[in-house]
């Protein structure tokens, strides 16, 4: 019987700007079907945009009841975008981990938390302050990194990588901003020996 994955995030989870196969929920389904561990096409729960607390009420309006056997969250550039407070995001963050623990059915090894990439690289950030959006989106990393050890999920560090694309316009989709397919598959190869660890 095929597994199930549930995808929690804002834009950087559904593939703004590319078709929805090469975002990195359905680049690891295929992969992992690849290795004959067969997933449902993933429940994604993201828009772009969101922020913690429209993920949260989201969650709360959608009413999700099943459980999964994976789940990936991946939350909080808008807040740093926006400028909201690092403690409301460190709150926030935790009590969606702890929904995203308990859409696991409990089972922490079956959570991946992805760090937040930077933007502050990309061509979109031209005429910002490029170094203070860096230095920020380490200080949100720090928090959810913290977190996600403290309850003894999987995380995986997104954001080096992501800095990259400051002299690679491959790693970017069109609009200059989020990631491309080329990108997201670096994302999959980061996901892909946790997920083959868990189901193989």
């Amino acid at each position: 019987m095929a597994k199930t994955y549930l995808a929690l995030g804002d834009s950087y989870t559904i593939g703004e700007a590319l078709a929805m196969y090469e975002n990195f929920p359905h680049q690891l389904v295929k992969n992992l079907a690849d290795q004959e561990i067969l997933f449902d096409t993933p429940l994604i729960v993201a828009q772009t945009g969101w922020t913690t607390d429209e993920l949260m009420e989201a969650i709360n309006q959608k009413s999700i009841k099943s459980t999964f056997d994976l789940v990936t969250l991946l939350i909080g550039v808008n807040n740093q975008y926006r400028g909201l407070n690092m403690n409301e995001y460190e709150n926030q963050f935790e009590e969606l981990l702890k929904q995203a623990i308990g859409f696991a059915d409990g089972n922490k090894d079956h959570v991946i938390v992805l760090s937040i990439p930077d933007w502050g690289v990309t061509p979109f950030a031209a005429d910002r302050d490029r170094k203070k959006i860096s230095e920020e989106i380490d200080a949100f990393n720090l928090i959810n990194k913290k977190i996600s050890l403290n309850h003894l999920v999987h995380y995986v560090d997104i954001t080096p990588g992501s800095r990259l694309a400051e002299t690679d316009n491959s790693l970017l989709a069109g609009d200059g901003l989020h990631p491309s397919a080329k990108e997201y598959s670096r994302w999959t190869n980061l996901l892909l020996p946790i997920a083959t660890h868990l189901f193989k």
